[in-house]
């Protein structure tokens, strides 16, 4: 489906986009029906609207799920050189609400090479329909090198 790549083949700054999503009241019972969550803030309007909020309130799982790279390319152009994701890191920095549409970016940040493989960490930056950063943070995947770099 997409030109293959190697831990080698990548470069500091290149982007991965992800598809937008509407947080809407479906995603909300869906989440909170998969995650256990029982907590008023994410599931009751009333509740929310009692204590100050405009709408129900995403949990931060909610949110941290709309930067998996997986809805975007880099899982299929890195399939034959992935070996596994191995750390994820995140902050929250402003609530998101249903009816909220979140856009997320993954950007390379930083590239560790080892012998045979090598660690690629992608920031994260996910903002709401406003442009404002409601999270931000970084996801670690172990990838294979090329075979042109291993014999260097």
């Amino acid at each position: 489906m997409c030109t293959q790549k190697y831990f080698d083949d990548f470069e500091l700054g290149e982007r991965f986009v992800l598809p937008s999503r509407t947080m809407t009241d479906a995603l909300f019972a869906a989440f909170q029906l998969a995650s256990g969550d029982n907590h008023p803030i994410h599931y009751d309007v009333e509740y929310c609207r009692a204590h100050g909020m405009p709408h129900m309130l995403a949990h931060g799982y909610q949110v941290l799920i709309q930067a998996a790279a997986g809805a975007g390319l880099f899982p299929h152009v890195t399939e034959d050189s992935m070996k596994g994701f191995i750390e994820q890191q995140s902050r929250f920095l402003a609530p998101v609400y249903v009816g909220d549409t979140l856009y997320g970016t993954l950007v390379v940040s930083d590239l560790r090479p080892g012998r045979t493989t090598g660690v690629i960490t992608l920031g994260i930056e996910i903002r709401n329909q406003n442009g404002v950063l409601v999270m931000d943070g970084s996801q670690k995947y172990l990838l294979k090198r090329s075979s042109a770099a291993i014999e260097h």
